[in-house]
């Protein structure tokens, strides 16, 4: 016969091992420094603006005589 093991150890366990992963996680998303951010947010407001520039005008609603919303 095996050991009896104590249920509240190992749920205990599981939540201790699933908060860490869930900081080690965070501390990847949001352990940039204000400088990291800054030229994150440059970089995307650029691309942005280049996409935009390079998007093709699209008809207003209901300009080809297709009344459907979209």
């Amino acid at each position: 016969m095996s050991t009896p093991i104590n249920l509240n150890k190992v749920r205990k366990t599981r939540a201790r091992a699933e908060k860490k992963a869930r900081a080690d996680a965070n501390a990847v998303t949001f352990g940039l420094t204000k400088a990291e951010k800054d030229r994150a947010k440059r970089e995307n407001s650029r691309s942005a603006r280049e996409l935009d520039g390079k998007a093709a005008e699209t008809p207003p609603y209901g300009a080809n005589g297709n009344d459907k919303k979209p």
